[in-house]
């Protein structure tokens, strides 16, 4: 069985992870709401064409399992993943997340995660990310109003 991997996210793997994104029990955990396919398709377009995203998907078994990405937002380097529901509670997200973090030099990176969502607060604490504090999130067409937590990697 071949290892965890990460390659780059091409246009080819965008319906598979428009599948992924639309789980409801996903997005309740995440906090967010799911795209349309429109809206999905247009932030992929910018996120596959711009130099300063590093997007990739998680080959497990040799199959598309997630996606993790390396971006800027505002002038901070942030990341984030995302796992299909199907492969979750088998330690894909920690390992995805360390490949990433050996990928990718650029230090500090920032994520931020639901409050609530303790199985992605786990994963961030076991590569090495400290919390930094906690925040209440505005609603947005892609979030819910909610706690988040911060978390920073020196």
């Amino acid at each position: 069985m071949p290892p965890l991997s990460l390659r780059p996210t091409t246009p080819a793997d965008l319906p598979t992870l428009f599948q992924f994104q639309l789980d409801p029990v996903s997005n309740q955990m995440a906090g967010t709401k799911p795209h349309t396919e429109a809206a999905f398709r247009a932030i992929w377009e910018k996120v596959l064409s711009h130099p300063d995203h590093e997007a990739r998907v998680i080959i497990d078994t040799g199959r598309i399992v997630g996606s993790i990405s390396c971006f800027k937002s505002g002038n901070q380097d942030e990341i984030g993943y995302w796992i299909d529901k199907q492969h979750w509670g088998r330690g894909i997200a920690t390992r995805a997340l360390a490949l990433m973090i050996q990928e990718i030099p650029r230090r500090p990176l920032h994520a931020t995660v639901a409050r609530s969502n303790a199985a992605s607060l786990r994963v961030l604490e076991s590569n090495g990310f400290r919390l930094t504090g906690y925040f209440t999130g505005e609603e947005t067409p892609r979030y819910i109003a909610g706690e988040c937590a911060s978390f920073l990697l020196e």
